[in-house]
């Protein structure tokens, strides 16, 4: 009898280590979590609406007809702003892949606290804001329209007032950055994944 039950004792211990040793295997084989991945972007569209006048646009289009695949968004225009204007800057962003397409710029919208966009241009383009924009620097001068809910800005409404000299040829560079986790008062142009870059180029006259 004394056998028996120390096989039932070791039977027993038995099938508690196994059941460790099974749960320990399920928790390991759980999925991670599911990485946030960038946004499918096909078009950019930058709006520059005069605010003097409404109905005088200047928009800059990009585009990329494969969104994933192999091309890149090519530049389809120059921004060609007034002397001496105020402009607000307004960006629809869209993935065309499927019909309807959808509009990426209401995600990151929603997505507020995981994106801004970051500007550079030629120095003294503008005289607000001042300087060659925040790429470099994010302290830099910048004059955004709209904050995430952490009072951090976005950047898809800015607002430009272009200078008194003529300017050919110049440079006007955005850049999108997903940065979940990461964005901050202080987080810059290079902390977090680059969503898309483009430099256009801006002539003022």
């Amino acid at each position: 009898m004394k056998k028996v039950n120390e096989l039932k004792m070791y039977s027993f211990y038995v099938l508690m280590a196994m059941g460790v040793i099974l749960t320990g295997c399920s928790e390991d084989d759980e999925a991670p979590e599911p990485e946030n991945e960038e946004e499918v972007i096909t078009d950019v569209k930058l709006i520059f609406t005069n605010d003097a006048d409404a109905a005088d646009l200047v928009t800059a289009r990009a585009q990329d007809p494969d969104g994933v695949g192999v091309q890149e968004l090519e530049l389809l225009d120059e921004i060609t702003l007034g002397i001496d204007k105020s402009y607000t800057l307004t960006i629809e962003i869209e993935n065309n892949l499927d019909s309807p397409g959808e509009d990426v710029a209401e995600e990151i919208e929603e997505e507020d606290k995981e994106h801004q966009f970051f500007f550079s241009f030629s120095a003294d383009a503008f005289t607000n804001p001042a300087g060659n924009g925040n790429i470099d620097n994010s302290s830099d001068p910048m004059k955004y329209n709209d904050m995430d809910g952490n009072g951090n800005p976005l950047g898809l409404s800015t607002s430009w007032t272009t200078g008194s000299n003529n300017l050919a040829d110049g440079t006007f560079t955005i850049r999108l950055q997903h940065q979940p986790d990461v964005k901050s008062a202080t987080s810059g142009a290079s902390d977090g994944d680059t969503d898309f870059e483009l430099k256009f180029v801006l002539n003022i006259q």
